[in-house]
């Protein structure tokens, strides 16, 4: 039986709400570049407290996650596609490599493949 669209949105809306363990050397924010043809990443670093929340490592503080948060990041990754991105953060000569967590890389894996297509579609793309 092959399964329909709609049960296949439905897992994957369930599991996009299971607990994840956060990377301790940081996270990205995806979005597009439309006028350049990129898929873009911003890199920020942060620090994982004993409750295994997301914290500044400036102030310590949670970072809250609704709403907007001004912080400065550390880089910006780009690529014309997802395989390319992959490559510039991954294979890079970068030390460390800004993901150190094997589940937060399959992550961006797939992430860059949803801005990857929203890119080619015209379609609106938003980070899971």
């Amino acid at each position: 039986m092959t399964p329909k669209a709609e049960e296949l949105t439905a897992l994957d809306n369930k599991l996009s709400k299971r607990f994840i363990e956060l990377d301790p050397r940081g996270y990205f924010l995806i979005y597009l570049d439309r006028e350049k043809g990129l898929i873009c990443a911003k890199h920020f670093t942060n620090i994982i407290n004993e409750k295994g929340l997301a914290c500044d490592p400036e102030t310590g503080e949670p970072l809250p996650t609704r709403g907007k948060v001004e912080r400065t990041h550390t880089r910006i990754y780009t690529g014309q596609t997802a395989k390319e991105l992959c490559i510039v953060i991954f294979e890079s000569k970068d030390k460390p490599c800004p993901v150190s967590y094997l589940d937060h890389a399959a992550y961006l894996g797939r992430e860059f493949m949803r801005a990857e297509m929203a890119l080619i579609s015209g379609e609106e793309y938003v980070q899971d």
